[in-house]
């Protein structure tokens, strides 16, 4: 019996070592699987460290590139607005090249260097910047007619001292006029930057109007010029009649780029910018909203034609009511010839072609349309004007736009 229960009990003991086995084995195997899981997770959680480190640095370098983008756009601007030095420490702009200042008359015109002068200097060129030598007064300054040392008579506008708007005025001046090269733009012969004083010297040409026809297709080639001609294109902004300028055969130049503004910076057409100028020239879009164009200058030449032909500024408060503002009082009459004819300046005496004064007065009312879009070029203007001026010019007279070149005024705007 005792074999017997011996022998029972085996097969029973066997099972429950084998089921101890068995749970062992699945024990095992469930450890594995887990530290397998933790292997995974771990992995997975390295991976989403290393991506965040990696954002968190491309997020900072990309922050220290804005900050040196703009430091380095800071840095770069003040470098333009101190390049015109004094000169007596003998520093200069990189886009004016000067010439050593000395007192010879020396100024390389083609290549774009322009003679370097001493406040000193022109003091003695004005005689003291004397009133009986004044031959024009502007919103940025006085224009005097000097004699230099070697004897050329110039025109020498000395800006006025207020701040950043005279230093823009003067940088802007002198970087166009040493670079744009056209008949019908005054020629820069040399600036000063004496410490505090800012001066422009330019050819002196005598302010006749004897030949208004001629003046008036001379100042058009001069805007288209810069229109369609220059690269990149420029507005002049403050097209005026003072801002016109004769010489000895009486061709008109135009002068004073202060306000100017180049093409390249606009959006859609259009540049953006504070409303300056002369009451009278400016455009009513510009006048409004600040937006600036191609079509602003020609508002202001369709001005300056109108004076041309009236012989009246643009605002006069001397007028009778209905005719202190002289679009507003002329564009209804322009296109009347029996009124286009009333309104012809005087001192005229009636010595011109009907025909010739009609087409005048029609290309002065196209020019001062209040919508810019209905004004025309200044190319559709030039060749307008073209055989009006033939008709009338005694004598050879040279113009077309084929003389043109294109000009770079500056590779850094």
């Amino acid at each position: 019996m005792e074999t017997s229960n011996s022998t029972a009990i085996a097969p029973d003991a066997k099972s429950s070592h084998a089921h101890h086995k068995h749970y062992l084995h699945n024990n095992s195997v469930s450890d594995q699987s887990h530290v397998h899981r933790h292997a995974i997770l771990s992995f997975h959680s390295i991976i989403i460290i290393i991506v965040s480190v990696i954002s968190v640095i491309v997020l900072v370098a990309l922050l220290l590139l804005v900050l040196m983008l703009r430091r380095l756009k800071s840095s770069s601007e003040d470098s333009h607005g101190s390049s015109f030095k004094d000169n007596k420490s003998g520093s200069s702009s990189n886009n004016v090249p000067p010439a050593a200042p000395t007192t010879a008359y020396n100024y390389v015109r083609d290549k774009g260097v322009v003679q370097v002068f001493t406040y000193k200097e022109l003091e003695t060129a004005t005689e003291n910047f004397s009133e009986g030598n004044v031959i024009g007064n502007g919103g940025f300054g006085v224009v005097y007619k000097g004699v230099l040392s070697d004897g050329t008579v110039a025109a020498i506008k000395k800006l006025h001292r207020d701040g950043k708007q005279r230093e823009r005025a003067f940088r802007m001046e002198v970087d166009l006029l040493s670079r744009l090269h056209s008949p019908q733009l005054v020629e820069l012969l040399g600036y000063c930057a004496d410490q505090n004083h800012r001066l422009l010297i330019s050819e002196y040409m005598p302010n006749d109007w004897r030949t208004r026809l001629i003046i008036a297709l001379d100042c058009a080639m001069a805007l288209e010029f810069l229109h369609e001609h220059a690269t990149p294109p420029v507005i002049h902004r403050d097209f005026k009649c003072s801002n016109v300028l004769l010489d000895q055969n009486f061709r008109a130049k135009v002068t004073d780029f202060g306000l100017a503004k180049m093409v390249s910076d606009k959006i859609n057409g259009q540049i953006s910018t504070r409303v300056l100028g002369t009451t009278g020239y400016l455009a009513p879009e510009y006048a409004s909203t600040g937006k600036l164009t191609t079509k602003s200058d020609v508002y202001s030449y369709g001005v300056v034609l109108l004076e041309l032909l009236t012989g009246r500024v643009p605002v006069d408060p001397n007028r009778p009511p209905g005719e202190h503002v002289l679009v507003s009082w002329a564009l209804p009459r322009l296109t009347s010839r029996e009124e286009a004819v009333e309104m012809v300046d005087p001192s005229l005496q009636g010595q011109y072609s009907k025909k010739d004064l009609i087409q005048i007065a029609a290309i002065a009312a196209v020019c001062v349309q209040p919508e810019a879009a209905y004004r025309p070029l200044m190319t559709d203007v030039v060749q307008s004007l073209i055989p009006v001026v033939k008709n009338n010019a005694a004598g050879a007279i040279s113009f077309g736009s084929s003389r043109f070149q294109h000009q770079t005024p500056s590779p850094s705007h």
